[in-house]
């Protein structure tokens, strides 16, 4: 279950019955307008129309970037900004490709889309064509376009002309000259400058595919590529995938009006994988050769190509507590392994392997690889020849991810502030760090380097503030270059000067580990304190959101999508706590390895310790009037945390949660728990929510989307039967056709608002 922002939309939903802590908060007495849920998810959004898919070309002549259009915010424009001076303009929209016309998109390719979390319409992709900065590829409707930006005129020109076979995955080489493609499983090559395509392999069914990342490698290690250049442009490095013995799966899409059966490959928990090869393809003819890989090597994590044309990938063991780097050299193509990385628990993915002419070590540039060996995530130095590592970053915190490598500098980001922020640094060949920007410090900085690591697309947040994006230059000699969207709805401001909110001192259930956490006090409809308004002493009910499985971290100093939902929380009377639990992401590893063969033990343990808490040091909060709202694993969590006769919670909503880990799938799965057939039954028994049933006492409502192809609705229909064969009542949301996202506009609006009245009327009776 890859974790990403987890936020919360024509749908139908079918309902069916089946004291505060007094807190010392200063809060503006600032009254805001009055705030909607149908104003939340309205036009124009709150936060302003934002920059997402955002880019810096290779040579940093450009920025791009998807943005809403002025008419509809889930259509997606192509914007680009020349630099340094250019000013936003506004490159392409689907109109400028097929008219009036309407893009469709294959089922295969909406599943991407929810793969990779991309909520919304027209163009959902792009990428820039070669290292000249002139040209971008558009993929919409099924066929190809390029947007040459040199030309006086720039308008879309269309490469294909057969939207009915979709094509997947456009990347140029690096001259810009070729682009590759996959077509019905299928890997082909097209010259831009004109003549037909060439295809190279043959090998396409719909169990059969060449380039394309499998359902695993993008749900779960965000791989969403399968074939790489070659750094001269004549081969491709390309994952060859076979899912004929993946067991499939029919989910059935419910709509109002019909149903449709869609069949997915989806591999369960002790399952059979997708089978994978490796294949280095010549461009020009097509001809392939296999390349080795060791027999234990079960899933790809990542691959490419080194500087001397040497292709390399990383793989990973069944139960994913090895990853080996293989380099195969050039010529005749012989596998070495360079490095093994192993962990008693599990070894985690990562993006560092990449070369640093800085540093030569035996001769050769040295690869800079990340690892958690010292108890917390750094980065390290690897001789490709000898395969030894040596440590390079000391941060105090873990390091995040490289973000670029240049001739004589490095830039990383990194955690600070116990997790909750994210810092850029610069590091140099002699082992020296500084921090880049050291100004505000409760800030989440991200970005994105050019080929020479001389300039950076930084985006920045904070608390309540949504993204600011602008290009920055390392060596400092321009100013900043600005790079945003729309301004933000005054409302915005005005909501979050009076959101009060204030970080919680908790520990873990054992007693000793901090947990973040951050707390909203309840508000009036005006946005002024509730004390002020209806008196000293009275108690009030808590709305609680929490995550708790790993990967993902919530409680931060950055942008968070769902504040002005919290905000409408508050004004309708409710304090808001949001925390982190043990096992989740931006801390050392010990911290991070707590769901090691056990899911819903530790986070529940912690989220009632959290609970317990917030009504010692907040005496207002009315401890029996605790709800609890989570998503995804946090549905999961949801759920286990109200099947529990300890539970301090009076209520709860569970959205799409696995209820079964039995159905969710191999790489995650199995990861935690181990595989349920090498004597890790019992930790699958012990998460397993369905035989929980008989213990539900308190109001639930359970939420799921049809169509869910991550968690599969199959987990809430299960869990379904198992309440009503224990005679337990709750409430159903169904959405019909709808994805684990459930997005678009009024069936999140529908959801959010069919929360809220269980809410009011479980909480505040």
């Amino acid at each position: 279950m890859k974790s990403k922002t987890l936020s919360l939309w024509p749908a139908a939903a079918l309902l069916l019955a089946a004291g505060l802590c007094r807190a010392q908060v200063a809060i503006p007495d600032v009254q805001t307008p009055p705030l909607t849920l149908e104003r939340i998810h309205a036009d124009p959004p709150l936060p302003g129309r934002l920059p997402t898919a955002a880019e810096l070309s290779l040579g940093a002549h450009w920025v791009s970037y998807l943005r809403p259009s002025d008419a509809d915010s889930e259509m997606m424009e192509l914007w680009g900004q020349a630099l340094p001076q250019g000013s936003p303009q506004r490159l392409v929209a689907v109109q400028d490709m097929i008219g009036s016309r309407q893009a469709n998109l294959s089922e295969a390719e909406k599943m991407a889309l929810e793969r990779r979390r991309f909520q919304g319409r027209g163009i959902t992709s792009y990428s820039w064509c070669g290292e000249q900065d002139q040209r971008l590829i558009v993929p919409l409707s099924g066929d190809l376009y390029a947007v040459d930006l040199s030309a006086q005129d720039v308008r879309p020109k269309r490469l294909s002309f057969d939207e009915s076979h979709p094509k997947l995955e456009p990347r140029c080489d690096r001259s810009g000259q070729h682009l590759a493609y996959v077509k019905d499983g299928d890997l082909y090559v097209q010259a831009l400058a004109g003549g037909a395509p060439r295809r190279l392999t043959h090998t396409g069914s719909e169990t059969h595919s060449t380039g394309l990342a499998e359902f695993i490698a993008e749900e779960e290690f965000d791989r969403h590529r399968g074939y790489w250049w070659s750094p001269n442009g004549r081969r491709l490095l390309a994952i060859e995938v076979d899912e004929q013995g993946v067991p499939v799966k029919t989910r059935a899409q419910i709509f109002a009006d019909h149903t449709e059966m869609t069949q997915q490959r989806y591999p369960a928990a002790g399952e059979a994988n997708a089978r994978l090869r490796v294949l280095v393809i010549d461009a020009g003819t097509g001809a392939s050769h296999a390349l080795a890989l060791p027999a234990q090597a079960e899933y790809i994590g990542r691959a490419g190509w080194l500087a001397d044309g040497s292709p390399w990938v990383q793989v990973l063991s069944r139960e994913q507590k090895s990853t080996s780097l293989l380099v195969f050299d050039p010529a005749h193509l012989q596998a070495r392994e360079v490095l093994r990385e192993q962990d008693p628990a599990w070894v985690e993915m990562h993006d560092e392997v990449q070369e640093w002419p800085a540093v030569m070590l035996s001769g050769k540039p040295a690869l800079l690889w990340s690892s958690e060996r010292s108890g917390r995530r750094q980065l390290y130095l690897l001789d490709r020849v000898t395969g030894a590592l040596q440590a390079f970053t000391q941060q105090a915190e873990p390091v995040d991810r490289l973000i670029c490598a240049g001739p004589n500098r490095i830039v990383f980001s990194g955690a600070a502030d116990r997790g909750r922020a994210q810092w850029l640094f610069e590091a140099h060949a002699d082992g020296s760090t500084r921090m880049l920007d050291a100004g505000e410090q409760r800030v989440w900085r991200e970005a994105q380097g050019d080929a020479r690591c001389s300039r950076l697309l930084v985006t920045e947040s904070s608390w309540g503030q949504p993204p600011r994006n602008q290009v920055e230059t390392l060596d400092g000699q321009a100013a900043a270059v600005p790079v945003n969207g729309s301004p933000a709805d005054p409302l915005l401001a005005e909501l979050v000067s009076t959101l009060g909110m204030r970080p919680l001192d908790l520990k873990a259930a054992d007693g000793q580990t901090p947990l973040n956490a951050f707390f909203l006090p309840p508000l009036t409809a005006q946005g002024r304190p509730l004390s002020a308004a209806s008196g000293a002493g009275q108690r009030y009910p808590v709305i609680v959101t929490a995550y708790g499985g790993p990967g993902a971290s919530t409680v931060a100093w950055r942008w968070e999508r769902d504040v002005p939902l919290m905000a409408y929380w508050q004004r309708q009377g409710f304090g808001v706590m949001m925390v982190d639990t043990r096992g989740m992401a931006f801390r050392d590893r010990d911290f991070t390895r707590a769901h090691d063969h056990a899911f819903g033990r530790v986070e529940v343990q912690d989220l009632f310790a959290a609970v317990r808490q917030m009504c010692e040091q907040l005496p207002d909060v009315d401890a029996s009037r605790v709800g609890f709202t989570g998503w995804s694993y946090g549905g999961y969590l949801a759920l286990r945390a109200l099947l529990d006769p300890q539970t301090p919670f009076a209520a709860a909503v569970a959205i799409a949660p696995p209820a079964d880990w039995t159905l969710y799938d191999t790489a995650y799965t199995e990861r935690y728990l181990g595989l349920p057939d090498h004597g890790h039954a019992p930790a699958y028994a012990e998460a397993n929510l369905l035989t929980r049933a008989p213990l539900l006492q308190k109001p639930l409502l359970l939420v799921h989307g049809t169509a869910d192809d991550n968690v599969l609705f199959e987990n809430s229909l299960r869990m379904i039967e198992a309440l009503e064969s224990a005679g337990k009542r709750f409430e159903l949301a169904i959405y019909p056709g709808k994805a684990h996202g459930i997005s678009g506009r009024q069936a999140r609006l529908h959801l959010r608002l069919t929360e809220m009245d269980f809410f009011v009327r479980q909480l505040k009776p």
